[in-house]
C-alpha cells in the first residue's frame, strides 16, 4: 500500500512501520482522517491509545532546484495521506552498530522535511493541549528526529502533544555562496536548516489545532546543536511569535565556552572552494550533482560547513550581542546541562590522583595554579577525583547555560531556571561501546536525553547496553514531569523537583543525580573557570 489512500478506502489498515511496531500495534484511528492545510491525514493508533502521525510533510522536498533554497510550501494532495511510517533522515552518514546511541538503519535523503507527531489518547480537536517541539542535536552535521530515543509516545501520555522537526544539516543545511546570496531575495545564504526550523514552527502555528494542540502554547526544546539553534531562534526576527517557551539542553552561544560563529563572507568563501573542488560552473550545475558525491568531494577537500552563519537575515548578529541589546524574544527558559560533558574536558578533569591533579593544574593554569588549588582544594586521591568532576560540572555547556541565563536576565523579564543531569548510566558486565570509555563516561553529553523523553529502554532495543534500576525509571518519570509542567504553565517546578528560579545574585540549579537536590554555584569558582576557558 502506498503513502496515500483514496477516500473510499479510508477505513483500511495502513502498513505498520518497524518503529511504530516497537511502540505498539496499529488499529483504525478514531477521528481520522483529520484535515490540515495540505489535505486529509491519517495516522497510527498505538496500543497505549497514543495517536502517532509519522512522516508528515511540513515543506516541499528540498531537492533539485530547491537544494540550497529556503523551504517552500507542501503541494496539496487529494485522498488521504498515510502518516504511519517514519521516513528518511536528512542526509547523514550511517552509524556502526557498536556505537553508543545506535538505533538501526533508516535511509538518508535530501527529501527529508517531515515531522513526527504524538498525540495523547482521546484528544479532541478543540483540546488546546500544550505542544513540545523537539530540535535534535548532532553538531549541525548529523542527527535525526527518527531516532527511537527521540520518540514521543511516553511523554505524550502526560497530556502534551510532542513532535520533532527535521532540518537539513551539513553541506545541504549550511552552505553559503555569493551566487545564492545574490539570488536569495534577502542578500543572504546559508542557514537552510535553520530556515527549515522556522518553516516547521510556522507550519505548527497553521496546523497544530487540527491535532488538538494550542498554537499559542508551543515550547521549543533543543539539545546540543539543537539548543544552539534555539538560541538563534530566540534572537531571529523570522521566528518571533512562533513559540511561548524555550528549553535548552547542553548548548548555546553565550560566554567563553560557546562555539564560534562564522560571518557570511567566511561561509561564502568555503562555498566557492567547494564549487571549485566540484569543477562546477555555478550553483545550477552544483544542484545536479548527487549528494553523496558532494559529501565525498568536500571531505577530500577538507571543507566543512559547520553550522549557523551570521548572514544579516535570519541571524542579524551574534546571539550574545542581540541579547545584550535586549532584542531577544523574552520568554521563559529552562536550561540544563550534563555533569561530564565532553566539551568541558581538560587536563584537570581527566585527573584521577592527587599527583595528576596538581600536575594538570600547573600545566593548564601556570601562575594561576595556586589560586585554582585554593578554589578547588584536594588533599588525597579521592578528593582530587571529586574536584576534577566538579570542574567538569561547572565547565562546558554547564557554564554556557549559566552565562546565557546571566545575559538574559540583564535585559529580559521572563523567568529562567537552571538544572543539570548528573546521573551515570548503568552498564551490564562485558558490554562494549566503541565510542565511549564506560569507566569514565559519567553523565556524558547526550546521556540526559532518554530521561527527558522517557525512552531509556530504547538503548536496549538491538542489544543490551544498559542495566537500568528502579531509580532510573523513577527519575525519567520525574524529569518528564518537569518538561510537562513547564510546557503547561511556564514553570518547571514539580512536587519532586522544586527548581528554584534563577537569580544572578545567588545562582542556584537543580541537580538530577543519584538524588534530586539544589546546589548553589560558587561565583569565585565559576568566574575562575570562565576567565581561563581558553586553556583546554
Amino acid at each position: 500500500m502506498g503513502r496515500f489512500r483514496t477516500l473510499v478506502c479510508c477505513t483500511a489498515l495502513a502498513l505498520l512501520s518497524l518503529s511504530a511496531a516497537r511502540a505498539g500495534v496499529m488499529y483504525p484511528v478514531p477521528g481520522d482522517p483529520i484535515t490540515i492545510e495540505s489535505g486529509k491525514l491519517s495516522g497510527t493508533l498505538l496500543d497505549s491509545g497514543i495517536r502517532a502521525y509519522l512522516g508528515v510533510p511540513f515543506a516541499a522536498p528540498p531537492v533539485r532546484e530547491l537544494r540550497w533554497h529556503e523551504p517552500m510550501p507542501v503541494k496539496p494532495w487529494s485522498g488521504i495521506y498515510n502518516a504511519d511510517t517514519k521516513l528518511t533522515n536528512c542526509y547523514i552518514p550511517l552509524r556502526a552498530s557498536t556505537l553508543n546511541h545506535y538505533f538501526g538503519e533508516l535511509k538518508s535523503s535530501e527529501d527529508c522535511l517531515y515531522t513526527n507527531i504524538w498525540v495523547p489518547p482521546n484528544t479532541r480537536a478543540d483540546a488546546k493541549l500544550p505542544v513540545v517541539v523537539w530540535i535534535h542535536g548532532g553538531g549541525f552535521q548529523e542527527g535525526s528526529i527518527n531516532f527511537d530515543i527521540y520518540g514521543g509516545h511516553e511523554i505524550a501520555k502526560k497530556s502534551v502533544i510532542y513532535m520533532g522537526i527535521s532540518y537539513r544539516v551539513g553541506i545541504m543545511g549550511n552552505l553559503a555562496h555569493p551566487e545564492l546570496t545574490k539570488t536569495s531575495g534577502h542578500n543572504a545564504s546559508g542557514n537552510w536548516g535553520l530556515m527549515d526550523q522556522v518553516a516547521g514552527l510556522k507550519w505548527i502555528q497553521r496546523n497544530i489545532a487540527a491535532f488538538g494542540g494550542d498554537p499559542a502554547n508551543v515550547t521549543v526544546l533543543g539539545q546540543s546543536a539543537g539548543a544552539m539553534a534555539v538560541d538563534v531562534l530566540q534572537v531571529s526576527p523570522l521566528s518571533k511569535g512562533l513559540y511561548a517557551k524555550v528549553i535548552s539542553l547542553s548548548g548555546g552561544y553565550h560566554g567563553a565556552f560557546s562555539p564560534p560563529l562564522e560571518v557570511l563572507k567566511e561561509t561564502e568563501d568555503k562555498g566557492v572552494k567547494l564549487q571549485e573542488a566540484m569543477k562546477a560552473q555555478g550553483i545550477a550545475q552544483m544542484r545536479t550533482i548527487p549528494a553523496d558525491q558532494i559529501v565525498n568531494i568536500a571531505r577530500d577537500a577538507k571543507i566543512t560547513f559547520s553550522g549557523p552563519t551570521i548572514e544579516g537575515y535570519l541571524l542579524p548578529d551574534h546571539p550574545q550581542k542581540i541579547t545584550a541589546a535586549g532584542k531577544q524574544t523574552d520568554v521563559p527558559i529552562l536550561f540544563s546541562s550534563t555533569g561530564n560533558d565532553i566539551f568541558a574536558k581538560t587536563l584537570v578533569t581527566d585527573s584521577r590522583t592527587l599527583a595528576d591533579y596538581k600536575s594538570a593544574a600547573g600545566k593548564l593554569y601556570g601562575a594561576d595554579a595556586a589560586t585554582f588549588l585554593k578554589l578547588f582544594p584536594a588533599s588525597n586521591d579521592a578528593e582530587a577525583a571529586r574536584q576534577a568532576q566538579e570542574v567538569a560540572r561547572i565547565s562546558g555547556f554547564g557554564i554556557v547555560a549559566r552565562d546565557w541565563a546571566k545575559d538574559h536576565v540583564a535585559t529580559g523579564k521572563a523567568p529562567l531556571w537552571l538544572t543539570q543531569f548528573n546521573r551515570a548510566h548503568s552498564y551490564p558486565p562485558g558490554v562494549v561501546i566503541t565510542d565511549m570509555d564506560l569507566k569514565t563516561a559519567g553523565a556524558y553529553h547526550n546521556s540526559d536525553l532518554p530521561f527527558w523523553f522517557g525512552t531509556i529502554d530504547t538503548l536496549n532495543i538491538f542489544r543490551k547496553t544498559r542495566d537500568w534500576t528502579p531509580y532510573d525509571y523513577k527519575l525519567t518519570n520525574q524529569m518528564m514531569d518537569v518538561v510537562v509542567a513547564f510546557a503547561r504553565t511556564g514553570n518547571p517546578a514539580t512536587a519532586d523537583a522544586k527548581i528554584p528560579r534563577y537569580n544572578s545574585r545567588r545562582e542556584q540549579r537543580l541537580i538530577f543525580g543519584d538524588s534530586i537536590a539544589i546546589e548553589t554555584l560558587n561565583p569565585r569558582q565559576v568566574d575562575f573557570i570562565q576567565t581561563h576557558a581558553t586553556r583546554r
